[in-house]
């Protein structure tokens, strides 16, 4: 079946099954490569887009649940806090493998767009179910400290 989808601000039409995964969709029919397969089953976090603004896994998302939703990958990301998180993500040296490092900047990004001045709760919550396998999270979290201190001058 055609699927009509808008990423990145521009609208592709892609012939895949209903229950394609939209990962697979973005990776395979588009050649967006940035989102990573972690797992599958929507528990790492390395699959991690934004559907409307909002985090989402992509692995486990049904092309034909997309609608007209809009959809970001990590090849988008723009603006204050995308520029504060990587500068603060080499600042910290953060990426070890760099594999599930898309997914960890999307969520990192999103908790910023949200809460400017994240506690280290916040930063957990928001972090909850990015799964580093270099276990990287010290770094993470003052990563997102010192973007969240950047954002605020």
């Amino acid at each position: 079946m055609v699927h009509s989808i808008n990423i990145n601000g521009t609208t592709h039409r892609v012939d895949v099954d209903d229950d394609t995964p939209l990962l697979w969709v973005l990776r395979d029919n588009i050649g967006l490569t940035g989102t990573k397969f972690g797992c599958g089953v929507a528990q790492c976090g390395a699959c991690t887009v934004y559907m409307d603004g909002q985090p989402l896994r992509s692995c486990s998302m049904p092309v034909s649940a997309i609608g007209e939703a809009k959809i970001t990958t990590i090849e988008a990301l723009a603006g204050k806090e995308a520029q504060a998180v990587q500068a603060a993500w080499i600042k910290h040296d953060v990426p070890q493998c760099g594999y599930c490092q898309s997914g960890q900047v999307m969520s990192a990004i999103a908790l910023l767009t949200e809460i400017r001045k994240p506690t280290d709760r916040d930063i957990d919550l928001a972090m909850n179910g990015n799964l580093c396998r270099c276990a990287t999270y010290v770094r993470i979290r003052a990563a997102i400290h010192d973007a969240a201190r950047t954002l605020e001058g």
